[in-house]
Formats: structure tokens, sequence, C-alpha cells
């Protein structure tokens, strides 16, 4: 199957049952709060997403390869595990780089909002 169409089946299904596989072990990862190598510590990365958080969802709204890059737009959501249970919304973007075996060595996210507006939704009594 095609990496584009196994991206696409993880981002409908994320956090469960996602496609390791596809990354290589040595993987880098990036996000406006973590850096780090290594496909296990992606996986625990996803596996706190789910573990902590409800009701999460990852809308892809936009796919596209251009040789060794793929790029997809999304906004993630999920509900917090405070009393008040606030909706958290993250829109943003990844960047995935492949090698010439079709396995992303990088997979970099960034939000189109600051690690402060995402803390402020948290905080939110009225989200």
């Amino acid at each position: 199957m095609d990496i584009v169409e196994i991206l696409k089946r993880d981002y409908q299904r994320f956090p469960a049952d996602q496609t390791y596989s596809i990354y290589e072990a040595d993987v880098y990862f990036a996000d406006p709060l973590n850096r780090f190598r290594g496909v296990d510590r992606f996986r625990d990365n996803i596996t706190f997403i789910a573990t902590w958080f409800r009701d999460v969802r990852m809308e892809l709204h936009e796919i596209r390869r251009d040789r060794h890059v793929i790029t997809t737009r999304w906004t993630l959501n999920w509900t917090a595990p405070l009393p008040w249970q606030p909706r958290v919304r993250i829109p943003g973007w990844s960047e995935l780089t492949l090698n010439d075996r079709d396995r992303i060595i990088s997979h970099i996210d960034y939000w189109h909002c600051s690690r402060w507006a995402v803390l402020r939704q948290h905080l939110s009594l009225f989200s």
C-alpha cells in the first residue's frame, strides 16, 4: 500500500492502531513541546495522548506528496481530563521526510497557534 494511503488511514483512527512500520527506527520527531529520536519514543508520545485525553480526533484536511516530503494539514481535538472538561483544538501541519525506501526519517509538527494558546484552552472554564 502507498504510504500516503497508510497515513490517511492512520489519521482517521488516530491515536489508535498507528502504523509504526512506516517510520525508521531512529526517526526524528519534533513539535512545539517535544524533540526526540526513535520510533519507540514516538509510540510512547501517542500512547500518552491516548491514555490521558478523551475523545481524541485528528481531522485531516489535506495531504500531499512532493518526492521525498509529505505535507499534511490537520486539526487535533481532545477533551482534557480536568473537572470542567475543556475541549482543546490545535490546528497545524506536519512535514514528513522520506528516505529512498519510502520510510519516514523525520516527522515535524507545527501549530497554527502558540503553546500558550493551547494552555489557555485547557484552563478556560468556558471552552
